[in-house]
Parts: C-alpha cells; structure tokens; sequence
C-alpha cells in the first residue's frame, strides 16, 4: 500500500550495490543508488532520515546477522533489502540455504516498516553470467514469492535491458558506474509511486564497439587487477568488506551527513 505522506526515512541494507560501488566521489568515498534515492526523498520532507547499513562483499546469513534486526528497530517508512548475489558467486554456494536466510530477513523486516523493497540485482550479461545464471534465477524466483507473501514491492533490474549494457559497469565487471547508479535510483523511485522523471531503462545511445585488440586488453586488465586478487580472497576466507563498519550506521537527518 502506497503512502499517502512523504516517506520520512530510508534504511538500505545489503552489499557492495548498497554501499555504492563504483559510484566514487572526489574523495574516493562511494555514493550510489540509495544515497540517490535519499537525496530525492529527503528534498519532499523536512527532517528526512536516513541510514545505509551496507558493507561490501557481506554474504547473505552475515547481512542477517549483523544488519537486519538494526534495521528492524530502526522502525523506518522504507527498508530496502539487496543480498544473496555475492553467495551465488561461490563455487560452494548452497542456493536453497541462501534462499532460506533471505527468507528471515524478510520475515524479520515486513512487519516492522511501512515499505520493504526488494530487487532483483542487474548483472553485467557476459559468458561468465552463464555459469551462475541457474542459482540467480532460483534466488529471483523466491524474492517474487517472498514479496508477494509479504506485501514488499520488487524492483526488477536484472530484467532490465539497459542495465546489462557494459558501459555501465566498472572494470571490475562487478559494480555499476555513476550512470548505472542513477538509473537504479530513479528504478527505486518510481517503484514507490512517486512520478518519471525519466525512463530509467532507455538504451545507451549507439556506439562503435571496441576491437578485438582493445577486448583483449581490457580482459588482461581485468584478470590482473580484479578477477586475481577475488580468487585470492575466496581461497583465503577473506572478504573486501572485513573489518569496515556500516555505510551510515545511525538513522539521522540526511542533512547532516557530512558528504550529503
């Protein structure tokens, strides 16, 4: 159900989507789509609060554990809940496990916000996709079930063409640039009743693809610079997100924050 009022808080919960790579700022922060998004909703209401609880490469049980209850007693008009892609790209991934603690996120969150969100994550479409896609497909198909269930709205960006162009990614192949963020902000805008101010879906406009040798180069880069280090990570048990602490812990004024 749509609120009549101006939504007055955002809490983001999630991943590195949330946290807002590879929307980076002069200072080398990340901005992203829900600081976007909150922007925009804090413009239509005085004294608007938000809280971003995401950290990076956080798996599904770890975005359970540690940010879903905060969220909860934050008691906020929208919650927004993005997790479980990070799993599906372990080799080990048990889908029905990472289905089932996304399920208790959501049961823990529905009732404790006026809108919970969820999405269908965008994914840079490619021949490494391909391998994944099966476990991505499961985990969309029990977001849709989930939503459903419990009155949340799915905002479905996987779906959308726009967003598997590769321009929009970042040369991690992982996380969208500044572009992609703003689409998805405005994605999420809309998903809460709020009027177009643009079709976040358009196409790009036309460009001459790269040649080979130039695809080639950037593959090299790519393994050298992302791919290499990821592996090293997984085979290690460590993750891009240890020991940072949440995006924007506490429900404040927006106004106050100090990147705003």
């Amino acid at each position: 159900m749509q609120m009549n009022a101006p939504y007055t808080s955002l809490v983001a919960v999630g991943d590195s989507f949330t946290e807002g790579m590879s929307d980076a700022l002069p200072d080398g922060t990340y901005r992203g789509w829900a600081d976007l998004l909150a922007g925009r909703l804090a413009a239509r209401a005085p004294g608007f609060r938000y809280a971003n609880l995401a950290v990076r490469g956080k798996l599904i049980a770890q975005i359970l554990e540690e940010q879903v209850d905060v969220a909860a007693a934050m008691g906020a008009d929208v919650v927004t809940l993005v997790g479980g892609l990070n799993d599906t790209l372990r080799p080990k991934c048990d889908i029905d496990e990472v289905c089932a603690r996304l399920e208790e996120a959501v049961t823990r969150l529905a009732p404790t916000c006026g809108r919970l969100v969820l999405m269908r994550s965008p994914a840079r479409r490619g021949p490494v996709l391909a391998r994944f896609l099966p476990r991505m497909e499961q985990l969309f198909d029990v977001i849709d079930e989930l939503a459903a269930r419990h009155g949340a709205l799915v905002v479905d960006l996987f779906g959308a063409e726009a967003l598997s162009d590769p321009r929009l990614w970042a040369d991690d192949r992982l996380h969208l640039r500044a572009e992609g963020h703003r689409r998805v902000a405005e994605a999420v805008w809309q998903a809460l009743g709020h009027e177009p101010e643009e079709d976040w879906n358009a196409p790009l406009p036309s460009a001459v693809p790269p040649g080979w040798l130039l695809r080639r180069a950037s593959d090299a880069r790519f393994a050298r610079e992302h791919l290499v280090p990821w592996i090293g990570r997984r085979l290690t048990g460590r993750s891009s997100g240890d020991g940072r602490p949440p995006k924007r812990g506490e429900l404040v004024p927006y106004e106050a924050l100090p990147d705003a």
